[in-house]
């Protein structure tokens, strides 16, 4: 191969390497796609003469962001952001921790599924929200009852995932096992537990959005510590709404969005290091 040849073939992997993936050109385009629909549609009563409705009434993207704008230099707002995802993470590693333990005692323990397994299905069904009242009493401070309500948005789909997960394994590996020596100790941490991880995975990236989204409801209901400023995402856009300020009610659903999915997609990652062999190819 001549070195002409070598070197247009080594530009030519970089140029590969630049490019952005398929999938990501999509969402750019679709994303960019939605804002110039949104843009259009705000401002269709000044465009057109007539509102289209609904998506009409809502803030026009130029406007959020001039808004956005604004509160970047606001320390209310980033407090607001500290004190959500604080409370998110301490909720969610609770759930992390006594969770994942507990899908697997229920899935290779027979007595302990037997005898707590009716009641965690009875519990279960109970919104996280609903529980919002009892917990503001039964706790001595606000801040442990929001940590508590997030930890039942994040237990339950953690639990479940990991049970289901372990109980998927075919019984004749187990038994293959056994059959060659293996004790309880091996099975567990060279099967039970490789075997489940994805499942567990897949609980975390579930219970990690229901944290999100029942952190606002709870801060929104608790009033967010008692403060009126800085008191989390969830106050933040209630006082926009009491106020009237439509922008930045838009302004703190993207933020709680934004915050969602970047929990989201570092717990993805992290779980792909737990999991190599699903990526490897």
């Amino acid at each position: 191969m001549s070195l002409i040849s070598m070197r247009g073939s080594s530009t030519a992997v970089r140029r590969q390497d630049i490019r952005l993936p398929v999938a990501g050109r999509r969402a750019i385009i679709s994303l960019l796609t939605v804002i110039v629909l949104w843009e259009i549609s705000a401002r269709s009563s000044y465009l057109f003469g007539f509102s289209i409705p609904y998506i009409g009434v809502l803030p026009a993207p130029s406007a959020v962001v001039a808004e956005w704008s604004g509160l970047v230099t606001d320390r209310g707002y980033w407090s607001s952001w500290y004190l959500s995802f604080s409370r998110v993470f301490a909720g969610f590693m609770c759930a992390l921790i006594l969770g994942a333990p507990l899908g697997l005692l229920f899935a290779t323990n027979r007595m302990m599924r037997g005898v707590f397994f009716p009641v965690f299905e009875v519990l279960r069904p109970i919104p996280p929200i609903a529980w919002v009242p009892a917990s503001i009493i039964f706790w001595p401070t606000q801040e442990l009852s929001i940590i508590f309500v997030i930890f039942l948005g994040a237990f339950y789909p953690i639990v479940l995932n990991t049970f289901n997960g372990a109980r998927q394994i075919e019984l004749p590996i187990v038994q293959s096992a056994i059959s060659m020596g293996a004790g309880r100790w091996y099975l567990f941490r060279r099967i039970i537990l490789p075997a489940s991880l994805p499942n567990l995975v897949n609980g975390a990236s579930i219970g990690m959005g229901v944290a999100w989204e029942v952190v606002v409801a709870a801060e929104m209901i608790s009033g967010g510590n008692g403060g009126a400023t800085g008191s989390g995402l969830g106050l933040f856009l209630w006082n926009a709404y009491t106020a009237g300020n439509h922008e930045q009610i838009v302004v703190g659903m993207l933020s709680i969005g934004i915050a969602g999915y970047f929990s989201s997609a570092l717990l993805r990652k992290f779980g792909g290091l737990l999991t190599p062999w699903l990526t490897r190819k």
